[in-house]
């Protein structure tokens, strides 16, 4: 045997390689294994049953509770219309003119008929007052003076018609100008000058804005449980605080096609909201065992809302959890926690499953 050949070299080199990775892989075996999480001190609550309340919360719309649709009461043209949306206008402004042509047409009509009749009554009159003579003596028959006193009571009649179709006619001259019937705000404008106006179209909306409300649809079994005179919270969009209103009306009748109800809640004063603004209605409608955690305590993972829970040992594990309604720097919790359980509500940016956790407090969620 030659005592310098290359396989024994090779078999040396290839044994020492082995041992080297073997050794790797033992050490990174055990530092996995062994090597404890970072410790931190943070807070810690232990999770208890609380009472909650049951909130149903509903969009909703402020309206003026006094609103109108302004129409004119005769067909023709619009001869003039100045206001504009947005404008403030004041009880018995005049808001627009419909040109009365037609309604003159009618009331010239009307009084050539009143004279018409009444000259007719006036020759009636006169046969009855010359017919009355004779028959009282007794020289015409009781026929020809009962035809006469009829053709003087039908006369009497048709001037009377004739009368009371020209004070009509005369009454619809009013209608051309139209009058705002309280004073508001223009809040739309459907016609301009020239425009055909026609009874039962309307052309302006006039809402009073020192009478608003919040109209809101809630479902049957919340339609249920409310009474007149309940207070109900009003959340506004980029106000911190929530309004109180009242609820002012129920309407018993369900909407045909959403099934819902409509519920009418009185503003407080100084509500500072505007006809159209849009608020979120909170009912609240009694209470319920639940549980809630500070909100300190809640954080999200990966997309996963989740809370630490501490162990018996002090090692934190990230749980995952259903969180429901936040309020009063609380979060309910609705599924992932029990009764009992601590939960970390500090320091958890940078805490990680497995580390130990200092306890700095233990007071109840």
């Amino acid at each position: 045997m030659n005592s310098k050949s290359p396989v024994l070299p090779a078999v040396i080199a290839a044994s020492i390689v082995f041992a080297l990775l073997a050794g790797c892989g033992e050490k990174s075996e055990v530092k996995q294994a062994g090597v404890p999480g970072a410790t931190i001190n943070a807070d810690v609550v232990t999770v208890q049953k609380a009472v909650l309340p049951i909130v149903f919360t509903s969009p909703g719309s402020v309206v003026a509770r006094q609103q109108a649709q302004i129409a004119s009461r005769l067909m023709g043209f619009i001869r003039e219309m100045d206001v504009q949306e947005g404008q403030t206008v004041t009880a018995g402004q005049r808001l627009f003119t419909v040109d009365p042509a037609d309604i003159q047409g009618q009331v010239s009509m009307a009084r050539a008929g009143l004279a018409q009749a009444e000259a007719a009554l006036a020759d009636a009159r006169t046969d009855y007052e010359r017919f009355g003579n004779l028959y009282k003596e007794e020289a015409i028959p009781k026929m020809q003076w009962d035809k006469i006193r009829l053709q003087y009571q039908v006369s009497q009649q048709q001037a009377a018609s004739a009368r009371a179709a020209l004070e009509t006619a005369a009454a619809q001259m009013k209608y051309a100008t139209v009058q705002a019937p309280f004073a508001g705000i223009i809040t739309r404008k459907m016609a301009n000058a020239g425009d055909l106006a026609a009874p039962g179209h309307p052309l302006l909306v006039l809402e009073n804005p020192a009478s608003l409300q919040v109209q809101t649809d809630v479902a049957r079994d919340v339609f249920s449980r409310l009474k007149l005179g309940d207070a109900v919270s009003i959340q506004v969009d980029g106000q911190a605080s929530d309004l109180v209103g009242k609820v002012a009306h129920l309407v018993p009748a369900a909407d045909p096609v959403t099934h819902s109800y409509l519920v009418k809640i009185d503003l407080p004063e100084g509500h500072g909201l505007r006809s159209g603004s849009f608020v979120r209605v909170a009912f609240h409608l009694g209470s319920r065992e639940g549980m809630r955690v500070p909100a300190s305590a809640l954080l999200e993972r990966a997309g996963i809302a989740g809370v630490f829970v501490v162990d018996a040992q002090g090692i934190a594990r990230y749980r995952m959890v259903r969180a429901g309604a936040a309020s009063g720097g609380g979060v309910e919790i609705q599924a992932g926690l029990n009764p009992g359980e601590r939960v970390v509500t500090s320091a958890t940016t940078a805490m990680q499953s497995g580390d130990k956790v200092v306890s700095q407090g233990n007071g109840n969620g």
